[in-house]
């Protein structure tokens, strides 16, 4: 923002001076500030879009782990299955 004064000052004798003063804080131009908070900005937003797709990877990989264990238990439960039909086959054979 550029600030101007002007002070009169009137001599003795009746002579009149001006004075103006401009006061400039500097406003101008841009320092730069914006091109880093912009820059931080982007990072961000990638690191966040990174740590979310892992998230949802991760996400599924628990889930395919999961269903690997229900197959294993119901496949061991199949051949326990088996196991007493053949012990129970073998009892009535006698």
């Amino acid at each position: 923002m550029v600030e101007e004064r002007i002070v009169e000052v009137e001599r003795p004798n009746g002579a009149t001076h001006t004075h103006t003063t401009v006061y400039d804080d500097g406003a101008r131009g841009s320092s730069g500030a914006g091109w880093v908070i912009a820059i931080v900005v982007v990072i961000a937003l990638v690191a966040a879009v990174y740590f979310f797709s892992n998230m949802s990877n991760s996400s599924s990989a628990k889930d395919n782990a999961i269903a690997g264990a229900a197959r294993d238990v119901g496949s061991a439960a199949q051949q326990v299955g088996d196991a007493a039909q053949n012990a129970a086959d073998k009892v009535s054979d006698k």
